[in-house]
């Protein structure tokens, strides 16, 4: 009985791929448009922009912000929100990888979610990093950084090309790209 309950066991591992979850990848969650532009990528900068869980104010902020980009620009401003995505948008980051005790700057194209996601994330943090001096609301300080983003140019943009920068120069370690 028992010799039975071990050949079932070494069947079913035989049966199981090895390193693999036993339940399947995890879907990506589909991410609805916002009130007003309809846009998934600007519900994720207002996700990424809110604090304490205050979406309205978050909202609020960024509407605001495009409102601000209208007048300067003239144009649309969920249009320049992309073209300053697109600039951000990295297409090599490097990733550690510990081969023989030493850990090596591995560069590795990036995902694109993960590459919306550094995207947003770096022109939030651009925008918190200006000034209160200069810009007096968090809606100024994005619609400079969205703005220069879209000319390439700003913190966000800097950020970019110092990874994909840093990618470049550990190019001689792509070898151990897994």
């Amino acid at each position: 009985m028992e010799r039975r309950n071990k050949e079932e066991a070494r069947l079913q591992q035989q049966l199981l791929p090895n390193n693999m979850a036993r339940r399947g990848s995890p879907k990506p969650r589909v991410i609805e448009g916002d009130p007003i532009y309809n846009s998934p990528m600007l519900s994720k900068l207002v996700n990424r922009s809110m604090k304490d869980g205050k979406k309205s104010v978050a909202q609020k902020e960024i509407y605001e912000a495009f409102e601000i980009i209208k007048e300067k620009t003239s144009e649309d401003p969920l249009k320049i929100f992309n073209q300053a995505l697109e600039n951000v948008r990295p297409s090599m980051e490097v990733r550690p990888r510990r081969v023989g005790g030493a850990a090596y700057q591995v560069p590795m194209s990036v995902r694109g979610s993960r590459k919306d996601t550094l995207a947003i994330r770096w022109i939030v943090e651009g925008a918190r990093s200006k000034s209160n001096s200069e810009y007096h609301t968090f809606a100024e300080k994005l619609s400079a950084e969205i703005i220069d983003a879209a000319n390439n140019a700003g913190v966000a943009y800097k950020k970019k090309t110092d990874m994909e920068r840093t990618a470049e120069a550990n190019r001689a370690f792509a070898h151990f790209r897994w």
